[in-house]
């Protein structure tokens, strides 16, 4: 067996099939851990993925529905956005969720670090547990056309379960605030 910090993998060519302000896809040429010739597709992000869950002292929380293009459906997440990786996360995680509710928090703690797409992808996810909430107006961005709704945390993981809730940042931050709750370690 191979140690875990060596890479099996060999490449023997880069190619860049695409670029945009927000992605980047090399095709790499490249010799599988077996030893076999292949490619393999890299899609980099440009940005961190940023997530925030909302939660009052009554454990209801607040998500966003929009349609989303690639998925050529409508979706309900918790509050999210792309932060540039020289930005700071939490500022980026304050304005996401004052642009998308209209809300701010007085409480914020980082609760899950995650690879959203680890097998074609290097996009990171950071997400925060937002409380100690005060309310104000939405200002999405023009490519928004957000539904904002207040649920109950119960009703949120019940969304979850039955598959409502798709979103792979929103389901981690979901059952992540679950287990917190569950095991009291909720802040």
């Amino acid at each position: 067996m191979k140690s875990e910090t060596e890479n099996p993998w060999q490449i023997t060519s880069s190619q860049q099939v695409y670029d945009n302000p927000w992605i980047n896809l090399t095709e790499h040429q490249v010799i599988n851990p077996g030893g076999g010739k292949g490619i393999y597709g890299k899609v980099h992000f440009k940005n961190l993925a940023i997530g925030v869950i909302v939660l009052d002292d009554d454990l209801n929380t607040w998500l966003v529905g929009q349609y989303r293009f690639p998925l050529n459906q409508y979706s309900w997440e918790i509050p999210a956005g792309g932060c540039p990786v020289n930005s700071d996360p939490l500022e980026t995680a304050q304005r996401e969720l004052l642009e998308e509710t209209g809300m701010k928090a007085g409480s914020w703690t980082e609760i899950q670090r995650m690879h959203l797409s680890n097998s074609v992808s290097d996009e990171l996810a950071i997400i925060y547990l937002a409380r100690s909430l005060s309310f104000g107006t939405a200002e999405p961005e023009e490519t928004e056309q957000l539904q904002i709704e207040k649920k109950s945390f119960h009703q949120a993981c019940q969304m979850v379960f039955s598959g409502e809730i798709t979103d792979s940042l929103s389901v981690a931050a979901i059952l992540k605030l679950k287990i917190m709750i569950a095991e009291g370690s909720l802040m």
